[in-house]
């Protein structure tokens, strides 16, 4: 289950990126918490908040996967990190000194999606440069485990520290000091122990390689267009989440932090099944996506509270398979020549469609409630798998009758 934590690199980089994650669950919640006490509860700005963030993702997307193939990724990874930090530490002090305005975080939710745009797909591209085809998979479930470690510990400590600090400027300049952490597990990685790939020359049409590149391969194409449908609705999950905690259930800062982190409970035991899986299957990835998609809906129905906050853990445990799996699947079915640019593709559809998704729940939620919400959001999801495989073999089809043709 641990096996890609013996090789050194990949070691410090998961430590590393531990303490950032949780300092960016802090953020995760301090900016959920920190606009609706801006709007007074406005579960529409809280959408627009969270779709800024991931609209960047529409239009630069495939340029950051691009880049990523094009230069070095340490280097990338090292600036990218460091604007991300001072973008914390300045809407901390902001926050802190009262001048905090909403449009404020909408500023820094859309300059962080920007920065994201490059960051994500060489980030996810970088991690088999640390520790081999071998171990891929293995390393991509463990960097999931460690992520929703934090977002159990993360959001539980930022719902006590809104309330002990009275507010939340504080977590966002904790935030911007934790990525000194992963800063520095880049900086003094063994150089000579990473499994470099060639950079890619720059050249004309390399954006076209790459979508082509996905379209003609059905190993590539179905785990892209599945995640790219459930994750429209999954990315506003925690939206979600902070809706149903106030809005229906009439719960405070501590308890959001308590139902952020039973979704992330179940999340991190999703991810540490996967870390025993040596390679994702098919099956695997259509359970997590009509599984997530079932139990957003019995989540919209719970009555109570502490039902609500139990039907949390399977839904994290199904989310977190169908991620890693496609994760996986797409990073092992990728030339290395070509993965910068595949994750890029990926990225883009995992968050690309966050923007519409976190939009329509938000209007929804605002127009029918909370509930009706997050129930249609499974409905889609399930929706959206079953679209999947349905464009897959369409598409299939349609590229095995022009190849015999061109050739």
């Amino acid at each position: 289950m641990f096996r890609s934590l013996r090789i050194r690199n990949y070691r410090m980089f998961v430590a590393g990126g531990a303490v950032s994650n949780v300092g960016g669950w802090l953020q995760r919640t301090a900016q959920d918490w920190l606009v609706l006490e801006l709007t007074h509860g406005s579960a529409a700005a809280l959408g627009t908040a969270t779709a800024l963030q991931f609209l960047p993702m529409l239009f630069f997307g495939l340029f950051g996967g691009v880049l990523a193939d094009r230069y070095p990724k340490r280097p990338i990874l090292i600036v990218a990190q460091s604007l991300m930090a001072l973008l914390a530490l300045t809407l901390g002090l902001l926050t802190v000194t009262g001048s905090a305005e909403v449009w404020h975080v909408y500023v820094m939710a859309f300059t962080l999606g920007v920065i994201s745009c490059v960051e994500v797909p060489t980030r996810q591209a970088f991690v088999v440069e640390m520790v081999g085809r071998r171990d891929l998979s293995n390393a991509i479930a463990l960097n999931s485990s460690s992520f929703n470690l934090a977002r159990v510990v993360g959001p539980a400590i930022a719902g006590v520290l809104i309330f002990v600090l009275g507010g939340t400027g504080p977590l966002f300049l904790i935030n911007g000091l934790t990525f000194a952490g992963v800063i520095s597990s880049l900086v003094f990685m063994r150089k000579s122990e990473l499994h470099l790939s060639e950079p890619v020359p720059r050249a004309k049409g390399q954006l076209r390689e790459g979508l082509r590149y996905v379209m003609e391969r059905e190993e590539l194409l179905m785990p892209v267009l599945l995640i790219g449908f459930v994750s429209m609705f999954s990315q506003a999950f925690s939206m979600s989440i902070a809706l149903m905690a106030r809005e229906v259930f009439s719960a405070g800062a501590s308890s959001f932090g308590l139902a952020s982190s039973m979704f992330a409970v179940g999340a991190l035991g999703g991810a540490l099944l996967a870390a025993r899986r040596s390679r994702p299957s098919r099956k695997v990835l259509m359970a997590g996506a009509i599984g997530f998609g079932l139990f957003q809906v019995a989540t919209g129905l719970a009555p109570f509270y502490p039902l609500y906050l139990l039907l949390l853990v399977p839904t994290g445990v199904a989310l977190i398979t169908v991620n890693t799996a496609a994760n996986a699947s797409v990073q092992l079915a990728s030339s290395p020549e070509m993965r910068g640019r595949v994750m890029g593709i990926y990225m883009l559809v995992f968050t690309g469609g966050a923007p519409l998704g976190a939009t329509l729940v938000g209007w929804l939620s605002d127009l029918g409630g909370p509930r009706a919400g997050v129930m249609l959001s499974g409905v889609l999801a399930l929706a959206g798998t079953g679209l999947a495989l349905l464009a897959t073999r369409l598409i299939g089809a349609r590229v095995r009758r022009t190849v015999p043709a061109t050739a």
